[in-house]
């Protein structure tokens, strides 16, 4: 039966950082800083650790989509090494799009409960930015709260079994 769980919790995260994977490439083949100057007037720095921020979580999401995807297609079903994806998941592609390295953006959870979009910036941002994330943070959102269980679980289990 858990196997059941954790192989419907793979290829849900699969089919959404496929989804996000898609946007967030979709978006970095075709902005350059000068198409975000032209949006809105500021620093270049700004605009490259916007775009560092968007090319780290495209890398994360992509490595966990394909992770995803061989555990998904292999069988018979390897529940720990799904499990260890999930968790890694969980830790790379989700906290990095609530809480980007450089923090350029952040998470306003009091927001998330109104159902508006809770990602908020610290500086005025592009629309295009401000679209992209907006675009992504439902299934972002619907992922933590189906992996928020691997944040602590699979690190106990893995002490308790050493």
């Amino acid at each position: 039966m858990a196997n059941t769980v954790v192989k419907s919790q793979i290829e849900l995260v699969e089919q959404k950082l496929a989804s996000s994977v898609g946007g967030l490439n979709q978006y970095l083949n075709h902005v350059t800083i000068s198409n975000l100057k032209e949006e809105m007037e500021a620093d270049e720095s700004e605009y490259g650790l916007l775009l560092s921020n968007l090319r780290r979580l495209a890398v994360f999401c992509e490595e966990g989509f394909d992770a995803c995807r061989v555990i998904s297609s292999t069988e018979p079903f390897r529940k720990a090494a799904a499990e260890r994806t999930l968790y890694r998941v969980y830790h790379q592609c989700i906290e990095e799009f609530f809480n980007p390295k450089h923090d350029l953006w952040y998470e306003d959870s009091r927001s998330a409960y109104t159902g508006r979009n809770s990602i908020k910036y610290r500086k005025a941002a592009p629309e295009s930015v401000k679209r992209l994330i907006s675009s992504l943070e439902s299934d972002f959102q619907l992922m933590r709260e189906e992996l928020q269980f691997y944040e602590t679980d699979y690190v106990t289990k893995m002490k308790q079994s050493q």
